[in-house]
């Protein structure tokens, strides 16, 4: 699944920074993710960093609209960030 800022985001900034993929930016109230660029982090880290540097607990979530499995999160990656070597 892609994941999802909710409304309890306080825009701290500190998720932003820290999406390998950019998904991250700031929406007309609160930061936003966007599906097409998150992977979770697969292909960089273990888990998704926003979610660890995020001081509200349950702020980010696993976005139920963009199911996807660990395989569809790593094919996105590849073409994010390897498309020229395809």
């Amino acid at each position: 699944m892609a994941l999802l800022i909710t409304k309890k985001c306080i825009n701290c900034d500190m998720c932003e920074p820290e999406c390998p993929n950019q998904a991250i930016a700031m929406g007309a109230e609160i930061y936003e993710i966007n599906p097409d660029l998150c992977t979770e982090c697969i292909g960089h880290y273990d888990e998704p960093t926003c979610m660890k540097v995020c001081p509200i607990d349950n702020t980010i979530i696993h976005d139920p609209a963009h199911k996807e499995s660990n395989e569809q999160l790593w094919d996105k990656f590849v073409l994010l960030h390897h498309a020229d070597k395809l």
